[in-house]
């Protein structure tokens, strides 16, 4: 045989050449054996496009785990009550999910109460940027609240769980903002302050004046109801994001607890 680095003639069943010192094993392991060259670079080739595939995913699996950690801590009493609290939250949200907007199920419920202190500081919130703006706060304002404690669960205290419910409640705002959407022109809800949208001064029915302004008053019932079904929509995610946290913990939790058979 001859020596792959410098040629020398050696005898077969050699581990190191004489002429050279080369260790033939050291060697090959960074350069091809003779008959296999096409195999090393086809090798070489499915591991650079392998490494270039890991680097293309590399961005999203962040956020892979921040949704779906794949490291689930076995915990069954945590897994049980997330589970009744999924259960409430989707009984609840299917109920205002069927509710037409003319019922105002959603403003009827306990949530508006939740709900209305955030609407109206985001008007105080929003009012330095004008007229219309401090207007479209209160809806901001409502809005805004879900969404930060959604972030704040999801990427400061690793609460995926608890971010499906600040979205289940995000989903549930945009239901109970479609009943004053749809009431713009007929003006017959309840306003704080025991006011009624027909019988106040004009603009104090916020989306009166929102959708007046923007000339898209006539279409405050086709409005309201884009914003009830985006809100189920919302909702629905929410529940079933919450539904596969909780079956991947309690999966993950009887799996650690069944013994391993071995055979």
């Amino acid at each position: 045989m001859n020596c792959p680095k410098c040629g020398a003639d050696q005898p077969d069943g050699g581990a190191i050449c004489s002429a050279c010192g080369v260790v033939y094993e050291k060697y090959w392991k960074y350069h091809p054996r003779p008959g296999q060259e096409g195999h090393n670079v086809s090798v070489a080739a499915a591991a650079d496009d392998a490494s270039a595939g890991a680097v293309a995913a590399a961005p999203s699996a962040p956020w892979r785990e921040l949704i779906l950690p794949s490291d689930i801590r076995a915990d069954p009493v945590a897994a049980w009550a997330r589970g009744v609290l999924l259960i409430v939250i989707t009984v609840w949200g299917l109920g205002l999910i069927g509710a037409s907007v003319e019922s105002n199920a959603a403003g009827k419920s306990v949530l508006h109460l939740v709900n209305l202190p955030f609407h109206e500081a985001g008007h105080v919130l929003f009012s330095p940027f004008g007229d219309f703006i401090g207007s479209l706060g209160g809806t901001l304002g409502q809005l805004l609240m879900p969404l930060i404690c959604l972030g704040v669960l999801l990427i400061k205290t690793r609460d995926p769980f608890g971010a499906s419910v600040a979205l289940w409640w995000l989903g549930q705002n945009f239901l109970d903002i479609a009943p004053y959407i749809n009431d713009a022109r007929a003006g017959q809800l309840p306003l704080i302050g025991g006011n009624f949208g027909h019988s106040s001064p004009y603009g104090f029915h916020d989306w009166e004046y929102l959708l007046t302004e923007t000339g898209l008053l006539r279409m405050d019932h086709t409005l309201a109801q884009a914003s009830h079904l985006l809100g189920s929509a919302i909702m629905l995610l929410a529940i079933g994001w919450g539904a596969t946290l909780v079956y991947r913990q309690l999966t993950a939790d009887n799996h650690r607890r069944t013994p391993h058979r071995h055979r």
